[in-house]
């Protein structure tokens, strides 16, 4: 590495700044269930039990060995580095005492506040004294009680030598008698950062192919032993138990046996201390994993380079091609089981699976290779990582029973199965490196899903279609010793977050992860790796990318393009929030502090404006607040009625206006009350609206699987009344918005098919019945029931909608908005003026209209000259945009001469018809009503 890891994540925890609260937020994971699952029963074992068993490679996940005397579960005390902790709740000072840090190898530590404690094995006395200012950045979030404490160089000697870290290990504050008065356990992360630093340079963690077999390297050190079990195959008991041996300087345990083979599996046995309860031998699967049987209960054994694990086709090298600049992309966010699952021109066995990207008769993928020809650039696949709420050997599909389209029945019966079903979104992390068995014809052969992955993605690139990931390093599925804390299991207290008393940070839904670890961000580092490498991954999109440090993301971006030779294109979604908010814990990847890095984040400002309100907004805002689409002032809905939104809808305009410029934070703007400002001097709520310093730090949608669809959210806001003709053309408006903006273009599988989830705000588990699309284009979904995890008057709200039949959709209407999606991908492919690569361009080029106290705010005018630019095609071009029930002229003096159509808006057969009324004269330009029109001179 050209960066330490430690080096990067030290610098990133000490840089903070002020940071601003994002109101977006990200459903698919803050509405997500309870994922942390209880413990595994354990087994208690002879304490003389020194080593592991043959037997125990099978049978229970976990044994204790040897119980603590006393849990101590409060972790309130923080190794700031390996010199230094901070105790949060130590208790009243006063003059005499003083405070140790004690270990037991048996666990046998007690203490009592107002006795003194047993004896332990050892200690060392602490000095209290204050943290040195260039540390105490580091340990901000937790306040200013407690005290620091500093080690003796005997202490930080032992730790880093003999001291057994598989003890139990207390702080202890005593008075001047040597009575207790508060007891606290240790959060070793950042000590076992800065004592094992040499890990980070390891390029061979986990299972390699060597010139006499396999090696196999896991690092564990807090473990007292790690032993590997070794399995003939998915299911036969384990055949071998092999000791492996510690190198204590990186914490890394090694074994090369000469009996494992390729296709065989294996897994880990491990002893360690678990803050609570004791001495516990764990067994567990490989974090480095390449592949598992079904439901990951073991590791699969081969080399990725083999060529028994590539699809025909694969080793001729084919890779997704390389994009001039990032704002090229136009991105389509799929999920793989909702692609095929439903589509009976796929063969009965690939449906919902990998291999139906591979099926060239299937609805599906002619689609695909349709959109591929109009300038799709990119698939981005919902998670394919391994994750854990599907079981792989036997889930579920409900019988969905024949209901009325308000009814309950459906979503009961969904309900009934959902943890056994086979639908998720996979936003539940179980292993990073390896891909999800369920997508896979065989998840109990772990060959299998490894080729099939592959030849889906080759699929994609033969249809010219780069591949992008859908990645989750935010959060794991579970910690602590529930059977699926795959990383917590080896490395007790490492992997996750924690707040000051010890508990795991949630703010992202499940179990956060510290990703401000060392060897944390390098698991994240090397999983991407291996996808970029091993499987020709394109492009990364990670969920809450606000909870990784910046400095750490930026590294990662720069290792992954240097090992790919090229650009692997990453964005994310930046909000705000949680325990990291406000840099309180580093400097975050957040949309406030990722400019200048080339990474793109999701943008809520054009979103919001034109949809309505916002994220997570309450039943009666959902429906109350509109948005430039959505009828915002032209047409309020029934509770709007008699409001005065002038200044709102001058606001979401401006909105709009400086998305379409490519929300840059120094893009000059004329506001609506006619003053010049920067793009970071509009307001979003109390965030700058313009905050990227380049359009390809910017994410446009207007729908992606967050929240409710575009065509659900415009049924609750605009006029019941509104002809489903009408409602089709507002589609074709969200769509046209994302095709006109600078920055990333992004679209949500089913926007051109007006796809309705019944007004499911969070589908992540809803099953495939809530979650379907038809690329037969005879149906958009809507009207199966009343959706999950719904209250009472929301239900009240949406019943009504599902019931009225002048709400549904007929095949025209859907072929209708398919081809304006297919021109709108055409029209933003062949005119680069759209997709402007620099800020500076952008800045050169783009005028925005139509602006100030006298506009029109329901009309959005861009007008970008061409003229000098090499790849322009066009001399200037025009766009307007009119979200109006009623056609408006505008007249644009700094837009005069000659304009014509944009050929594919000239072509006879352009879907919209309406579009041929739209003229330009002399610079006077009359726009139809809810009509989108590019005009090119």
């Amino acid at each position: 590495m050209s960066d330490s890891l430690l080096s990067i994540v030290w610098r990133a925890s000490l840089c903070l700044c002020l940071g601003w609260l994002a109101s977006g937020c990200s459903n698919a994971s803050l509405g997500q269930a309870e994922t942390r699952v209880k413990a595994e029963p354990m087994t208690n074992t002879a304490v003389d039990s020194k080593r592991a068993s043959l037997s125990q490679c099978d049978g229970s996940d976990t044994h204790l060995l040897t119980a603590e005397a006393q849990p101590q579960s409060a972790r309130n005390a923080i190794f700031v580095n390996h010199e230094w902790i901070r105790w949060v709740r130590s208790g009243a000072l006063a003059n005499g005492d003083r405070f140790r840090l004690v270990y037991s190898t048996d666990f046998s530590l007690r203490g009592i506040v107002g006795q003194r404690l047993s004896a332990p094995s050892a200690g060392f006395d602490l000095e209290q004294s204050s943290l040195p200012n260039e540390l105490q950045p580091l340990v901000n979030y937790a306040g200013t009680g407690g005290v620091s404490l500093r080690l003796p160089a005997t202490a930080i000697a032992a730790l880093g030598n003999s001291a057994p870290l598989w003890a139990q290990w207390w702080i202890v504050h005593e008075d001047a008698r040597a009575q207790i008065k508060a007891i606290g356990a240790l959060q070793w992360a950042r000590f076992l950062d800065q004592r094992f630093a040499a890990a980070t340079q390891a390029q061979d963690l986990g299972l390699r192919k060597t010139a006499t077999g396999f090696s196999f390297k896991l690092w564990a050190p807090t473990a007292e032993q790690v032993a590997l079990c070794l399995y003939q195959d998915a299911d036969a008991n384990a055949y071998a138990l092999v000791p492996m041996q510690r190198d204590d300087v990186t914490g890394i345990y090694a074994v090369s046996p000469p009996q494992a083979q390729s296709g065989q599996y294996y897994r880990y046995i491990v002893d360690v201390p678990v803050a609570g309860l004791g001495k516990v031998r764990n067994r567990s699967t490989d974090p480095y994993s390449i592949s598992h049987n079904a439901d990951s209960q073991r590791s699969y054994i081969a080399e990725l380079n083999d060529p028994a694990l590539a699809p025909p086709g694969w080793q001729e090298g084919l890779r997704g091609r390389e994009l001039a600049s990032q704002t090229d992309m136009q991105i389509y966010e799929l999920h793989v089981r909702d692609f095929s699952l439903d589509d009976s021109t796929v063969r009965p066995e690939w449906r919902g699976k990998y291999m139906a990207f591979a099926d060239p008769v299937g609805t599906g993928f002619q689609h695909l290779k349709a959109l591929s020809k109009a300038g799709l650039t990119d698939v981005h696949l919902l998670p394919v990582f391994d994750f854990a709420t599907v079981p792989e050997a036997n889930c579920t599909r409900p019988k969905i029973p024949k209901a009325p389209p308000d009814s309950d029945a459906q979503r009961q019966a969904v309900t009934a199965v959902r943890d056994r079903d086979c639908f998720n979104w996979g936003y539940d992390p179980l292993h990073f490196g390896s891909v999800e068995g369920s997508y896979a014809t065989d998840s109990n052969d772990g060959a299998v899903r490894i080729r099939e992955f592959r030849a889906m993605v080759d699929a994609l690139h033969r249809l010219g279609l780069r591949v992008g990931m859908d990645v989750v390093y935010n959060h794991t599925t579970a910690s602590g010793q529930a059977s699926r804390a795959v990383l917590d299991r080896l490395v007790p207290g490492y992997y996750q977050r924690y707040n000051v008393d010890g508990g795991v940070e949630r703010s992202t839904c499940c179990d956060n992860t510290a990703t401000e670890h060392l060897m944390m961000a390098k698991l994240m580092q090397d999983s991407l790796l291996r996808f970029v490498l091993d499987y020709r991954i394109d492009s990364f999109r990670f969920d809450l990318i606000g909870h990784q440090p910046k400095d750490v993301m930026v590294h990662i971006s720069k290792v992954l393009d240097g090992a790919a030779g090229r650009r692997i294109n990453l964005i994310g979604e930046g909000w705000n929030f949680g325990e990291v908010a406000n840099n309180s814990r580093f400097l975050q990847a957040t949309q406030a502090n990722l400019q200048n890095t080339g990474i793109g984040t999701f943008t809520d400002r054009m979103r919001d404006a034109v949809r309505g309100g916002g994220c997570c907004d309450n039943t009666q805002d959902v429906v109350r607040r509109q948005g430039l689409l959505t009828g915002l002032s032209y047409a309020p809905n029934a509770e709007n009625q008699g409001i005065d939104r002038r200044l709102e809808l001058l606001q979401s305009s401006d909105l709009v206006k400086l998305s379409l410029a490519g929300n840059l934070r120094d893009f000059s703007l004329t506001n609506f009350s006619n003053v010049t400002q920067l793009g970071m001097q509009f307001r979003y709520s109390d965030l700058p609206a313009g905050y990227v310093a380049e359009p390809s730090e910017v994410v446009n949608y207007v729908e992606n699987h967050d929240n409710q669809t575009l065509f659900d959210i415009s049924l609750l806001k605009l006029p019941i009344e509104t002809s489903m003709d009408e409602r089709a053309r507002v589609q074709a408006l969200g769509m046209a918005l994302v095709a006109f903006a600078q920055g990333v273009a992004y679209h949500h599988a089913g926007i051109e098919l007006m796809r309705s989830k019944a007004f499911d705000r969070n589908s992540f588990d809803s099953g495939d019945y809530f979650n379907r699309l038809d690329y037969r284009f005879q149906s958009n979904g809507f009207g199966p029931g009343l959706p999950p995890g719904t209250d009472t008057r929301y239900d009240q709200v949406v019943g009504p909608r599902l019931a009225n039949a002048n709400l549904r959709v007929t095949p025209e209407h859907l072929d209708w908005t398919r081809r304006m999606f297919f021109s709108m991908l055409k029209i933003r492919s062949s005119t680069p003026l759209l997709r402007l690569p620099t800020a500076a361009e952008i800045k050169q080029r783009v005028k925005i209209l139509n602006v100030g106290s006298t506009q029109i705010p329901t009309v959005q005018a861009v007008l970008i000259d061409g003229a000098g630019y090499a790849d322009a095609v066009h001399g200037s071009v025009l766009a307007l945009i009119n979200f109006d029930i009623q056609s408006h002229t505008l007249t644009l003096p700094q837009a005069g001469g000659v304009w014509r159509l944009h050929p594919e808006q000239a072509r006879a057969e352009y879907a919209d018809a309406r579009v041929r009324n739209a003229h330009a004269n002399e610079g006077q330009f009359l726009i139809p009503a809810r009509t989108a029109v590019l005009w090119v001179r």
